[in-house]
């Protein structure tokens, strides 16, 4: 393992692990001019944003396993080349079946981009270091949700919807040339690891309530994401009037609070201990998108405090989202490849059935989407709750 995280590591991995999430980010100013064009409904345009998040996190159960197996880097180029493959589709895609059928397949891709990097960086480092690690990841990753919806928007102004697959195709190209030169090989082939033990991985790590439940927290810390991802550009454009690019600027806003937080995370994980500020950033959490949820019934929260109180939240899921990673991951360095896949496949799992469910009672209003995210968020630190009660949150349980 490597004594302390290197910078040049960050910024390739935390590029690569942004691919995926461009795809989604660039994608959303554009969902109500897709729907125009295709004279579709706006549950047909989310289906395509939950097709991508299915494929995303399935897939994954495939990566982990075949990464421990035969390196991480064969893995992440077949990855990347599915992901160029579907965007091309995306972008020729005559009807909006054809669409859905071809961010299915970017999804698949995508996959790859997610599970390896962290499996990259359960390899070279444990503790604090992994947290100062994925915080540095979590602010190279933080670029997608800044400037994809800013190019989103530019690109649904000035140029036909298509352009924005033209742009995710080209970042696959830069992904698989900075894999090709710039990415060590960190996990040797291991013929020990069979194809068909992945299912026996799977299964012991289902049987790891500490795993599941730290995960859980994870997960449904993110669904909360998840719902204001399909949800924000209806509510902001066509609820409270925003532009493509003033959405995109809203949009944006929430990254700077999740960058700084994601900056603070290592020396708060120093100082007190990732399960002591995981819980607290729960906490914080559920109590800010409660309070939030609240003030929107009966009428519209007014669009400064309603972003203001989001970004506050979502800058509090900037520190949970990277402790429940390191914490899940941390026992499991023999199969950080597999763990890996099941934590990001039932984060994204979890993503779909909310906006699945959220789905059916969104009608344009900020109510559903709040009250969904406030949902998720409550969710979230009732597991952070149990985890405490089971002592998987003690201070031992994690090296420094």
């Amino acid at each position: 393992m490597l004594r302390s995280p290197s910078l040049g590591l960050s910024v390739v991995l935390g590029l690569l692990s942004a691919i995926g999430p461009f795809a989604i980010d660039m994608y959303l100013p554009a969902l109500p001019a897709i729907g125009n064009w295709f004279h579709s409904s706006s549950s047909w345009v989310q289906a395509s944003l939950g097709v991508f998040f299915l494929c995303f996190g399935a897939s994954q159960l495939l990566y982990g396993p075949w990464s421990d197996r035969v390196g991480r880097k064969p893995p992440l180029l077949a990855g990347l080349l599915i992901f160029l493959v579907g965007s091309i589709g995306c972008a020729l895609a005559p009807s909006i079946g054809l669409l859905i059928a071809f961010r299915c397949l970017q999804g698949l891709g995508a996959g790859a981009m997610s599970v390896i990097p962290r499996a990259v960086v359960r390899d070279l480092f444990t503790g604090v270091d992994a947290a100062r690690m994925m915080a540095r990841l979590m602010v190279v990753f933080s670029v997608s949700p800044i400037l994809a919806p800013l190019s989103g928007s530019l690109v649904v102004q000035y140029l036909p919807w298509q352009w924005i697959f033209g742009w995710t195709g080209l970042f696959a190209v830069i992904g698989l040339l900075m894999t090709r030169r710039a990415l060590p090989e960190t996990r040797l082939p291991d013929p020990r690891q069979k194809a068909g033990r992945a299912w026996r991985t799977y299964l012991d790590l289902a049987r790891d309530a500490r795993f599941l439940i730290l995960v859980g927290i994870g997960a449904l810390g993110s669904a909360g994401f998840f719902v204001y991802l399909s949800g924000s550009s209806f509510v902001l454009i066509n609820h409270y009037g925003l532009s493509p690019r003033q959405f995109s600027l809203a949009f944006s806003a929430n990254a700077f609070t999740l960058i700084g937080c994601s900056l603070l995370s290592p020396g708060l994980a120093a100082r007190h201990g990732l399960p002591r500020v995981l819980a607290g950033a729960v906490t914080a959490y559920a109590l800010i998108m409660g309070l939030l949820a609240a003030l929107s019934l009966g009428h519209s929260p007014s669009l400064p405090l309603m972003l203001g109180l989001l970004m506050a939240g979502y800058g509090c899921l900037g520190l949970v989202s990277p402790c429940t990673a390191v914490l899940a991951l941390d026992a499991h360095g023999a199969r950080a490849g597999a763990a890996s896949a099941m934590l990001g496949t039932l984060q994204l799992a979890a993503g779909a059935v909310v906006i699945a469910l959220i789905s059916p009672f969104a009608d344009g209003r900020p109510q559903p989407m709040l009250i969904g995210i406030a949902l998720c968020a409550s969710l979230a630190w009732a597991l952070s709750h149990l985890a405490r009660h089971r002592g998987y949150l003690d201070k031992d349980e994690v090296a420094a």
